[in-house]
């Protein structure tokens, strides 16, 4: 569906937008991520993923993903993996029907990415 360099294309368009470019893991969300491990963070952002964006209709689409509180609602305001409306317009994922098992794990793939990408930025403070 979705190769490496379609995911670098949209990193790079994702870091020119001066909203899905603010978000960082930080307070909270960060202290999580290092408790837990990407693989735990990975294993919620699956049931996410599923629970709140996979059904054809999602609760409160639009506004189901919080702004905080877990690594993985971070990573979905910072990738636009948040609601359908934002799946259609960044990702080309059509909302009005339920997601594919593909496109689950495409969107799981890019909230590894920026995850991945994080906890290297993390890793190299002092």
């Amino acid at each position: 569906m979705h190769g490496p360099n379609e995911l670098d294309k949209l990193f790079a368009k994702l870091a020119r937008s001066s909203f899905r470019s603010r978000f960082r893991l930080i307070g909270r969300e960060l202290d999580y991520f290092r408790t837990k491990g990407l693989d735990a963070i990975l294993m919620h952002a699956a049931q996410f993923v599923e629970t709140r964006l996979a059904p054809a209709h999602p609760a409160n689409d639009g506004k189901q993903t919080p702004f905080r509180n877990h690594p993985v609602f971070v990573a979905q305001h910072a990738t636009a993996t948040c609601c359908r409306g934002c799946l259609e317009k960044w990702h080309g994922i059509a909302s009005g029907k339920e997601l594919t098992v593909e496109e689950r794990e495409y969107i799981v793939r890019v909230l590894k990415r920026w995850l991945s990408e994080q906890e290297k930025l993390v890793q190299s403070k002092p």
